[in-house]
């Protein structure tokens, strides 16, 4: 967490700056579509979110997200503010033909810390299959060129799912074949056009876990997995240097879930505590972002790792890990119930653990 207070300022707030998108891609959360909403955020609101997201702090970190964030005319004029404003921005665009050098050398001239392309399949069959797009593994691995010679550092991003588990070793093959300095991996969470696809059984999420742990102890970029903070505790388990005084994590809490370390504006400006949990708490056109990220009463009561129910309120790793927030709201409707990714038993429990109402 590089000692951010996550009580005070999300480690990560993605903006998602639109919704259009040329991919129609199996797992997306926003089920985006080829034409920008009339009603997102314009240029003058997006300089004024950036400017909200600077009063978290000098260095802010904020993704801009999609949707396919090149779909934007202004998505330059947008970087190049950001930056002025000290904030961190990095890009997550759709693998397209649109992203071209044109598109990407200006940005990171302007200063961009990072570009995240997905790669979801080993080959190009199984990649154009799940993003809906024939051509988009070349175009992918294209931008991943255009990257590298603009001194830009990649992030690759997979999704993990029934279709795309078994491909995994493959993909962390061409992770390191691109030079990448980060590996992000995504337990699917079954919201969007995510619901029709078949995630992984706990005992194989767990299996799954192990194996990127060995993988980020041998390869030379970063893993990390978004949707999935049981990594913390694979991890946890397999090296008891990291766990302290205060239980397994060492401190009050662990990394960045929903609400915690973790802050999504949409394309109209609602807030949620992440593109994957989303309960509304208010919209950047009426209300002050800080405000709302630190006192809006569901992004208090996701911080309460005290406060978590069922297994997960029962834990000794609930610190370090937390589960998966939006996981619990997708497939139960109570944000603070149980992860059912998790196949971790705590020791003693037998049955569930009260916990407050749904905030």
């Amino acid at each position: 967490m590089h000692g951010v207070d996550t009580a005070a300022r999300p480690f990560v707030l993605v903006w998602e700056v639109t919704q259009a998108c040329d991919l129609t891609c199996e797992h997306c959360r926003a089920d985006a579509v080829r034409r920008r909403h009339p009603d997102e955020l314009d240029t003058a609101e997006g300089k004024a979110l950036l400017d909200s997201a600077r009063e978290f702090g000098e260095g802010q970190l904020v993704v801009l997200s999609g949707g396919d964030p090149c779909k934007r005319p202004d998505l330059q004029e947008l970087v190049e503010y950001g930056i002025e404003q000290g904030l961190t921005l990095t890009l997550t665009p759709s693998g397209t033909d649109a992203l071209t050098a044109d598109r990407v050398e200006p940005l990171a001239e302007a200063g961009l810390r990072r570009m995240a392309l997905s790669l979801d399949g080993a080959t190009p069959a199984s990649h154009d299959a799940f993003r809906g797009e024939t051509g988009s593994f070349a175009a992918t691995m294209r931008a991943a060129g255009t990257a590298r010679e603009a001194g830009l550092p990649l992030q690759v991003n997979t999704t993990v799912c029934a279709d795309t588990v078994d491909e995994l070793p493959t993909i962390r093959d061409l992770v390191g074949d691109l030079e990448a300095v980060l590996w992000s991996v995504f337990f699917l969470v079954p919201v969007g056009r995510g619901e029709v696809l078949d995630p992984i059984s706990p005992e194989r999420a767990e299996s799954v876990m192990e194996w990127l742990a060995g993988v980020a102890d041998a390869a030379p970029f970063d893993v990390k997995t978004t949707e999935a903070p049981q990594y913390r505790r694979v991890r946890a388990q397999g090296d008891r240097s990291t766990r302290g005084d205060d239980g397994p994590g060492g401190g009050p809490t662990g990394g960045v879930v929903a609400g915690d370390g973790f802050a999504f504006v949409s394309h109209v400006g609602e807030v949620y505590p992440s593109g994957f949990l989303p309960e509304a708490t208010g919209n950047v056109r009426e209300d002050d972002l800080p405000e709302l990220y630190r006192g809006a009463p569901l992004f208090t009561a996701l911080r309460d790792r005290d406060a978590l129910e069922g297994k997960c309120g029962a834990c000794e790793f609930r610190r370090l890990c937390g589960g998966s927030r939006s996981r619990a709201h997708a497939t139960t409707g109570n944000p603070l119930a149980s992860d059912p990714l998790c196949a971790y038993e705590p020791p003693g429990y037998d049955g569930p653990v009260p916990g407050p109402n749904h905030p």
